[in-house]
C-alpha cells in the first residue's frame, strides 16, 4: 500500500514522515554515501519545505519501506535549482502537466525480489507515481536519477527519456529525464510487477478538479 499525503494533510502523518526522513538517511547517507545534510539520523533538504506531495510505501509490518517526493514543475525544482548542468544548456521542462519526482528511496533490506528481479516495493512506488500522474492529468514526470535507476526503470518497462548526457555527480553517474505518463505504461508496469490493481491508499486520494 502506498500512502498519498498531500500538503494540507501532512500534520496527520508526522510520524510516518519522520520515518521517511530516517529511511532517506539510511539510503542516501549510509548506503549510497551521498553528501547530504542529516540531523538526528534524518535526511532533509530545502525542497521538503515547499509543501510537496509525498508517496510513502507502507510495509505489511507497518513501517515505511519506500518514498517519493513530488513537486510541480512551475515552482522551484531540483533539476532547475541544483542540477541544471544535466540539461546541456536546454531549458528546464515546466508546465501544469509536468511534475518533478525526487528523493526516490527504497529500503532494500525489506524489499523482496519480484518479477524481473526487481523488488515489489520498487514496482509499487513506480505504479503509485503513474497513478498520481494520471489523476492529475500529467503528461510526464521529470526526474534526476542515476544510471542504475535508469536501468531499473527500463526493466520495469518505463524507460526514461533523457534530457541531457549522463555525467558524474559526487559518487554517482547522474542523468535528467522525463518519464511519460499514460494508461498503457501503467498497464505494462502492473503486468511486469504482478500488481493486480491500484496501489494508492484511497482515503488520502485527491483527484484533479
Amino acid at each position: 500500500m502506498v500512502l498519498l499525503i498531500s500538503p494540507h494533510r501532512q500534520h496527520e502523518f508526522s510520524g510516518a514522515l519522520d520515518d521517511m526522513y530516517r529511511l532517506r538517511c539510511r539510503v542516501f547517507r549510509d548506503r549510497l554515501k551521498w553528501q547530504v545534510h542529516t540531523e538526528n539520523d534524518m535526511e532533509k533538504d530545502g525542497f521538503d519545505a515547499l509543501h510537496p506531495v509525498w508517496l510513502l510505501l507502507k510495509t505489511r509490518a507497518g513501517t515505511i519501506g519506500g518514498c517519493v517526493r513530488l513537486l510541480p514543475s512551475q515552482g522551484p525544482t531540483m533539476l532547475g535549482e541544483v542540477f541544471s548542468e544535466l540539461l546541456d544548456g536546454h531549458a528546464v521542462p515546466a508546465g501544469e502537466h509536468i511534475w518533478e519526482s525526487s528523493r526516490f528511496a527504497v529500503d532494500v533490506d525489506r524489499d523482496a525480489d519480484g518479477a524481473a528481479g526487481l523488488g515489489s516495493a520498487t514496482y509499487e512506488l513506480f505504479a503509485a507515481m503513474l497513478e498520481f500522474g494520471l489523476a492529475r492529468k500529467l503528461s510526464a514526470i521529470m526526474t534526476v536519477t542515476d544510471v542504475r535507476i535508469e536501468r531499473i526503470l527500463r526493466r520495469a518497462r518505463w524507460p526514461l527519456q533523457r534530457l541531457g548526457r549522463a555525467r558524474p555527480l559526487g559518487p554517482t553517474i547522474a542523468v535528467a529525464g522525463l518519464l511519460p505518463v499514460s494508461e498503457e505504461i501503467l498497464a505494462h508496469l502492473r503486468a511486469a510487477g504482478g500488481l493486480c490493481g491500484p496501489v494508492l491508499w484511497q482515503p488520502v486520494w485527491e483527484p484533479a478538479q
